[in-house]
């Protein structure tokens, strides 16, 4: 009785099944770096609306308004999840590739205090605004 084996077609097979696990997850850590990409263009979009809503407001009274502190936070926040994102998109790539990789909980953390924070800002903007009547801002 004779038996053949054929190791180099098993590691051949799994080697595929690797590389194309490996190419799903780095195609998963794209789609999540885009997303984070979209986001952080939403952020620096509303900094610029928020800080258009200062000149169509209307104030009560003429002091100086502060609705463009709460845009550059905005911005910034945008910013910053640009920069951060892209950092965290390469290091994934890389634990990807080196099969080491595990998930952080700190990101989601703080971006997520960031938004609420910036959410904070933006119903106080609202509700703090001294606006006349005649404002677009917020209707009668």
């Amino acid at each position: 009785m004779q038996l053949s084996f054929k190791p180099m077609k098993v590691d051949e097979e799994k080697l595929k099944q690797q590389n194309l696990s490996r190419a799903i997850d780095r195609s998963a850590n794209e789609r999540t770096f885009l997303s984070w990409m979209r986001s952080a263009i939403a952020l620096m979009g509303f900094g610029v609306v928020i800080v258009r809503l200062r000149v169509v407001q209307i104030p009560v009274d003429h002091r100086h308004g502060t609705g463009w502190k709460l845009g550059l936070v905005f911005s910034l926040v945008g910013l910053a999840t640009v920069l951060i994102s892209t950092g965290k998109y390469f290091m994934i790539r890389r634990q990807i590739d080196e099969n080491t990789y595990e998930p952080s909980d700190w990101l989601i953390f703080l971006f997520s205090s960031a938004v609420g924070l910036l959410g904070m800002g933006v119903i106080y903007f609202i509700f703090a605004a001294a606006v006349s009547p005649s404002s677009f801002v917020i209707p009668d």
